[in-house]
C-alpha cells in the first residue's frame, strides 16, 4: 500500500509536495524505506522523478510535506543529517576534469574528513572496476566510467542512504551489471537505496519496490518479493514436462508459454526432477515480473 511507514525506516517521505507558481509537479506522495530495501521510481518524462529526488536529497524545498532521514527532517538538518547521504543525482558528480578519478575522490574523502580514506579509495575503485583508469584524467573518461565514478564517490563515505538518479544510463551491459552487483552488496549491508530509472525490465533483478509516478502522484507500488523464483524452462515434450511438474508439492505454480515452461520454485529441484523422470532440459533462464507491462497498464489511465 503507498504511504505505508514500515518500522526502523531510514528514509520517510511524508506527504511530499512542490509545486511551480501555480503548476504542481508532486502532489502529496508518501514512501519510505526500511534499512537494506531498494526502492525504484518509474514513470513517464514529466512524472515528477527527479523533482522528487532533488526533494529527497536536500537540493530543493517542498511546498508541503517532509522528508525524514534517520528520524531528521533533511530540510532542517544540515550537514548532519545529510552526512549520512550518498547521493548522483541529474548526471555523474561534478568533477574536476583534469584530476585523475582518484585524485577527485581524495577531495572528497578530505572534505567530508573521511578516516582511513586511501584504503576506502582503492575499494570503491576496485568494486566500480575504476582501477585500470584511476590515475588518469577524467576528462578522458567514457560516459560509462564517469557514470561509475560518481557511484564510488556515492558510497565513498559508507552512506546509510543511497539516492540514484539513473544509475545505468550511458553503461554497456556489462556496467549495468555491475551497477546491479554494487546496489545488492550495499543492501546486503544495510543501506537503503532510492533510485529512479525508465528501464523497467532490469529492476525486476535488483529491487524490493517499485513506485510508479504519473502525474507528480505515486499511483502504485509493485512489491517484487519472489520475482526471481520464476524460471522458463526450454524442455522436451513441454506438454507431458508439465503434468509432471504440476504434481510437485514443492512447485508452487507452472504453466506453459509456447514451446516452453514457467515455474515457480526452487529451480534445482525442478530441473532434478524432470531429469528423473526422463525430460531433457536444454535451456533454463529466469523469468522476472513483467513490470513493464504492468507499468503500461496503470499509466495509461493517468
Amino acid at each position: 500500500m503507498p504511504g505505508a511507514t514500515q518500522p526502523e525506516a531510514h528514509l520517510v517521505v511524508e506527504d511530499l509536495s512542490k509545486r511551480y507558481g501555480r503548476k504542481p509537479v508532486l502532489e502529496r506522495v508518501s514512501f519510505s524505506l526500511a534499512p537494506g530495501e531498494v526502492y525504484a521510481l518509474a514513470g513517464p518524462n514529466g512524472s515528477g522523478k527527479t523533482t522528487l529526488i532533488r526533494l529527497v536529497t536536500g537540493l530543493a524545498f517542498p511546498t508541503g510535506g517532509r522528508v525524514l532521514m534517520l528520524g531528521e527532517n533533511v530540510h532542517e538538518g544540515g550537514y548532519g543529517v545529510r552526512r549520512h547521504l550518498g547521493a548522483v543525482v541529474e548526471a555523474p558528480a561534478a568533477f574536476y576534469p583534469y584530476l585523475t578519478g582518484r585524485a577527485n575522490l581524495e577531495r572528497l574523502a578530505w572534505l567530508s574528513g573521511l578516516a582511513g580514506a586511501a584504503e576506502r579509495i582503492r575499494d570503491v575503485l576496485f568494486q566500480l572496476e575504476l582501477v585500470a583508469v584511476a590515475d588518469q584524467p577524467v576528462a578522458s573518461y567514457s560516459l560509462g566510467q564517469r557514470q561509475r565514478l560518481g557511484l564510488a564517490a556515492a558510497i565513498l563515505a559508507k552512506p546509510k542512504v543511497l539516492v540514484l538518479d539513473e544509475p545505468t544510463s550511458g553503461l554497456d551491459p556489462d556496467g549495468i551489471q555491475k551497477v546491479h552487483e554494487i546496489l545488492k552488496e550495499q543492501a546486503a549491508s544495510g543501506v537503503s537505496v532510492l533510485l529512479s530509472t525508465h528501464h523497467l525490465r532490469e529492476v525486476s533483478a535488483y529491487t524490493d519496490r517499485v513506485g510508479i509516478l504519473g502525474g507528480g502522484r505515486l499511483i502504485d507500488e509493485v512489491v517484487m518479493e519472489g520475482a526471481a523464483e520464476r524460471h522458463r524452462l526450454r524442455v522436451s515434450e513441454p506438454e507431458r514436462a508439465l503434468a509432471v511438474l504440476q504434481t510437485l508439492p514443492f512447485v508452487e505454480a507452472a504453466k506453459r508459454k509456447g514451446e516452453t515452461l514457467v515455474v515457480q520454485g526452487p529451480v534445482d529441484e525442478v530441473v532434478k526432477a524432470l531429469v528423473d523422470d526422463g525430460h531433457r532440459v536444454y535451456e533454463v533462464t529466469a523469468d522476472y515480473f513483467d513490470l513493464y507491462e504492468y507499468y503500461r497498464e496503470r499509466i495509461k489511465h493517468v
